[in-house]
């Protein structure tokens, strides 16, 4: 039985500049589990264009996500239940092009909307309606803010403890997430610290309100923290694990907070793992009356919408730095279409990327006007 749709105007099957939606999609589909991205996954090129149902929105999607748990999705570690083919990418942001009938209560066809919904790596996606985010334009950076932003605003607020004076290290901070925890952190008025991997991401990290860049390929992240922080840092926004985590543990103040929001270091590996000094864990944070908290966003999505809408005022108002990076100086060039989505994930793992990497998707509409 098909879903029930909006029989009522013919033009929720027709999208907004007057052609026809086709039939047939491109998308991109796990056909093997593996946290090799490139074996793992499929480029499908004549999938059938899903169909919505009563509450769903149909989007066709222009701009597309990155995220470093790509590769953790495709080797299947967040479900283990769940077995290949399925479809990957975990955000994007488009236009409405079809909807069902209880969906059009709040959206019409060629309104601009982003959301967060495994899948997103496709022309066309379905949404339900209540999971999608309304916008005032299609742009890259609102997509910015659906995972990397909310992530860093949510975790922050809820474990960060954040107040004036503070010592902040973000780890990775001129990456997607890392961006907004150096941001947010400056507006709460903390020092805030940030390491990267070349001097070009100490720049832009300066520019953003970073009060020491710290290049760890040509510094020595440990030293510098020793000698300019002697006292320790009191909250550290940590997504590298391995080497990384161990040192800042152990750049952690009295009453520090070290809060792990990824461990990208160990997501090409096998176990996506890469070992940690543990033994000392419990000796380390007794000492200092420290602790470690994990943060995942699927747990928070209760208060997910509130953070949303404060960053998207927030970027409004000119008050945040939404960077995309579309790729341009990559070698062979800007991330276009979705057969570019391979070259994004190597990008990243490369560690090349200022600010999130997003990926468009053009679409030829042959205009009936």
């Amino acid at each position: 039985s098909r879903p029930i749709l909006d029989m009522s105007y013919s033009r929720h099957f027709l999208d907004f500049q007057g052609s026809s939606i086709p039939s047939s999609m491109k998308k991109l589909v796990v056909t093997k589990l593996s946290q090799n991205f490139r074996e793992a996954v499929t480029l499908q090129q004549d999938s059938a264009v899903p169909l919505p149902g009563d509450g769903d929105l149909l989007v066709r999607n222009r701009f597309v996500g990155i995220n470093a748990s790509d590769i953790n999705y495709s080797a299947g570690r967040y479900d283990a239940s769940v077995k290949p083919p399925f479809d990957i990418g975990f955000e994007g942001v488009g236009e409405v092009v079809a909807l069902g009938l209880s969906a059009s209560a709040d959206y019409t066809v060629g309104q601009a909307v982003a959301y967060v919904k495994a899948g997103s790596f496709a022309e066309y996606t379905i949404v339900p309606a209540k999971q999608a985010v309304p916008l005032p334009s299609v742009k890259p950076e609102f997509l910015t803010l659906m995972v990397s932003g909310a992530t860093a605003y949510l975790s922050l607020k809820e474990l960060g403890e954040l107040s004036e004076g503070k010592k902040v290290l973000v780890t990775a901070a001129a990456g997607g997430t890392g961006q907004f925890a150096v941001q947010l952190a400056k507006k709460a008025k903390c020092h805030v610290i940030g390491t990267c991997s070349s001097d070009e991401k100490g720049g832009f990290l300066k520019s953003i309100g970073c009060d020491r860049a710290i290049n760890y390929k040509t510094e020595n992240v440990e030293s510098v923290l020793r000698k300019d922080y002697p006292e320790g840092v009191d909250v550290v926004y940590e997504s590298v694990g391995g080497k990384m985590f161990d040192l800042a543990l152990n750049a952690l103040a009295i009453k520090g907070r070290l809060i792990i929001i990824g461990f990208i270091a160990g997501y090409q590996n096998p176990t996506g793992l890469q070992p940690i000094k543990a033994e000392l864990l419990p000796a380390k944070l007794l000492k200092k009356s420290a602790s470690i908290r994990g943060f995942f966003l699927n747990h928070y999505l209760s208060d997910y919408k509130m953070a949303l809408q404060h960053l998207l005022k927030m970027y409004e108002r000119g008050d945040l730095v939404c960077e995309v990076d579309f790729g341009d100086m990559s070698p062979e060039g800007k991330f276009t279409g979705l057969e570019s989505v391979f070259r994004a994930v190597d990008y990243m793992y490369m560690g090349k990327n200022i600010g999130k990497i997003v990926v468009e998707l053009p679409h030829s509409v042959s205009s009936k006007l």
